[in-house]
């Protein structure tokens, strides 16, 4: 009587278990778009180094010291960072999804914070995203769109659009190679 006491609840958590199983794997929906571009784009997650080149700035092209991407808010948000040995600041820029969208908000260094849309390339290798919106003061500038071309598992680049006042128009090409 014992054993039939262990053994009936150990068979009803066997079934239940089971059950659910089966419950999620017929509840698996194809992924969207946005979703599978935001995976692919954490494959970005790590270290990198190279060059950034801005014609506009000649006085700026030269080495990137580090961009850094980190999967964090348990996979919810891939975060972006460019560190250079000019600069006393890292700009930040979060890449998530908002429903069936693939968004990036850039905390810039000019006081604002342009949130952008992004499209995948038929491809799958580039990400382009365009500005929706921005809050924050335009006074100094303001980033307007940015483009992400995964090259190979080692190598990327990054186009950055940038407007400044007067609505000069500056692009900024960083070509990168993975560190760790």
């Amino acid at each position: 009587m014992k054993s039939l006491r262990v053994i009936c609840p150990a068979l009803l958590l066997l079934a239940c278990t089971a059950a659910f199983a089966q419950h999620e794997m017929k509840n698996e929906t194809p992924q969207t778009q946005a979703q599978q571009s935001f995976a692919k784009l954490k494959t970005l997650a790590g270290t990198w180094t190279g060059k950034v080149t801005v014609a506009e700035h000649p006085e700026m092209t030269g080495p990137m010291d580090r961009v850094t991407f980190r999967v964090t808010s348990l996979g919810n948000a891939l975060m972006h960072e460019m560190t250079t040995a000019q600069r006393p600041d890292d700009p930040i820029t979060m890449i998530y999804l908002d429903g069936d969208r693939l968004l990036l908000t850039h905390f810039c260094d000019a006081g604002n914070r342009p949130r952008m849309t992004g499209k995948v390339s038929p491809d799958g290798k580039t990400f382009q995203f365009e500005m929706v919106d921005i809050t924050g003061s335009t006074k100094y500038g303001h980033m307007r769109g940015v483009v992400f071309t995964q090259v190979d598992a080692d190598h990327h680049t990054e186009d950055w659009t940038f407007v400044e006042p007067g609505d000069t128009i500056v692009h900024a090409h960083m070509d990168l190679e993975r560190t760790k």
